[in-house]
């Protein structure tokens, strides 16, 4: 994609520039962020999405935090200090956001007594490390996760785990690429991803760019896809997976699941090991996020249902390991999905 999504401009004093995923597909247009609370900004309202995209975006945040942290050492780790915890309440489910912080956070640490030149450099490259690391994981996840469509017709995702979500090719859309490059017939179902549509706008936008095969279909239509035969596997993205295999991913994710075990359909996860949390035994425990009312009652400024209705807006479920046929990692892929093959794979 000849659009980068997150783009760092300029020395250590430039800027963060975003792509933003708001105005897609219909207009290409990047908002500049050179302070913390604009990238939180586009972080909560979805200018920047995926769980390695908001990574890479908040390392790059951590350095806009430190050009006004020009005091001594304690008071530079004071004002780190909140910009890191401003950064990691900006969106619960996402892991990548936490992890991205803690190395940024030991940057941090070693560099609080060094003059402020120092400062900027040291945590620039490493920003420039986690997003080069990004883009290396999703190359490796392509090379692993193709060949699992080396014989499908039809692949189905769900959501957007493309370039948009990432600092490279995608997680689940780096495996579909690698899987069209080796079985240039392959096409592609996209859901379209309600209440925000990033099916619709953003992963058939990515495959658009990049000439592969695809269909935008409702949310509701994946069910008879299925029973017609016409879907041979399923490949989707993470924002969390826990110790045990549950992947937290964008919602109506673990309904997809259910109905591919249903019809013997293979059911892929992409991820980088920086979306798994050890410190979590089970997809209970992750925090889901909840969001307006308004992207479910009223989208994009229009009434879709009555003022008095409530509205249930979680933006993430869980899908349970035992549905999961394979994770797709930058270390290869973890089959069956538990604990113990996690461990073994990634530890």
């Amino acid at each position: 994609m000849a659009v980068r999504a997150i783009e760092w401009v300029g020395n250590e004093t430039g800027l963060l520039r975003l792509l933003d995923q708001t105005r897609l597909p219909t207009e290409i247009e990047f908002v500049d962020c050179r302070t913390v609370p604009q990238v939180i900004e586009a972080i909560k309202m979805l200018r920047v999405r995926g769980a390695p995209a908001i990574g890479v975006s908040a390392a790059y945040g951590i350095v806009l935090a430190a050009h006004a942290a020009t005091g001594d050492a304690e008071s530079f780790r004071q004002l780190m200090r909140e910009a890191d915890e401003a950064l990691f309440a900006s969106r619960p489910t996402a892991v990548n956001l936490g992890w991205a912080l803690k190395e940024m956070g030991q940057v941090i640490r070693d560099v609080a007594s060094r003059p402020q030149e120092e400062r900027l450099r040291a945590l620039l490259d490493r920003a420039r490390e986690i997003e080069s690391e990004d883009q290396e994981m999703c190359m490796a996840m392509g090379r692993h996760g193709g060949p699992l469509l080396d014989h499908a017709k039809n692949v189905l995702t769900h959501c957007n785990a493309g370039a948009l979500a990432t600092a490279g090719e995608g997680t689940a859309l780096a495996v579909i690429f690698e899987g069209a490059r080796r079985n240039p017939g392959l096409h592609v179902y996209a859901d379209e991803t309600r209440p925000l549509w990033q099916g619709a706008r953003l992963t058939a936008w990515e495959l658009v760019q990049n000439n592969v095969p695809c269909t935008v279909i409702c949310d509701n239509m994946a069910a008879s896809l299925m029973k017609g035969r016409r879907i041979d596997a399923v490949v989707v993205g993470a924002d969390r997976i826990t110790a045990n295999g549950d992947v937290a991913n964008k919602i109506g994710t673990y309904s997809v699941a259910v109905l591919a075990r249903y019809h013997g359909i293979p059911f892929y996860v992409a991820a980088p090991s920086s979306t798994f949390d050890f410190e979590l035994a089970s997809g209970d425990l992750i925090p889901i996020e909840q969001r307006a009312a308004g992207e479910v009652a009223e989208p994009y400024g229009v009434r879709l249902a009555p003022k008095e209705a409530g509205v249930f807006n979680p933006a993430f479920d869980v899908t349970p390991a035992e549905l999961v046929t394979g994770i797709v990692t930058e270390k290869g892929v973890i089959s069956p999905v538990n604990a113990d093959a996690i461990r073994a794979m990634l530890r």
